[in-house]
């Protein structure tokens, strides 16, 4: 155990040092409905996989089509583990919102600033129901 706590301090301090690391980017870009309709301004985030709090590294809202592109990047020793988060309330009638996180694949990472490659996740229709799906009230 205290192996593991040294090797998450040298972690967290390492990855601040300017010279240590890879700068990594990604890119991701999808389209949500709700009962079949474009879904306006729906808030969507891009996170990097922190050991406490995730990183931001972008957030928009869905434009008119429903649409949205993300893209951001960071520097890491290791690979990145990037996620987007959908926060909406399609078919919810609740005081928070529903949250879907959806991984980006570990192919769709790039070296340097800009991603090369966008990942899409295609059309996703919030008013199913999705495995992992969860309430959110601090988005």
């Amino acid at each position: 155990m205290r192996q593991l706590v040294i090797l998450a301090l040298f972690v967290s301090t390492a990855s601040s040092l300017p010279f240590i690391g890879s700068v990594q980017s990604v890119r991701v870009t999808g389209k949500v409905t709700c009962n079949g309709e474009p879904a306006e301004n729906i808030k969507v985030k891009l996170y990097e996989k922190e050991i406490l709090l995730d990183k931001l590294l972008d957030e928009r809202s869905t434009d008119t089509k429903g649409s949205f592109t993300l893209a951001g990047n960071k520097k890491e020793l290791t690979a990145i583990d990037p996620h987007v988060n959908i926060y909406h309330k399609c078919n919810y009638k609740g005081v928070c919102y529903k949250k879907l996180k959806i991984k980006i694949p570990k192919s769709f990472i790039s070296e340097g600033e800009t991603a090369e490659r966008t990942f899409d996740i295609g059309e996703l229709n919030l008013a199913g129901s999705f495995s992992g799906e969860s309430t959110d009230c601090l988005n």
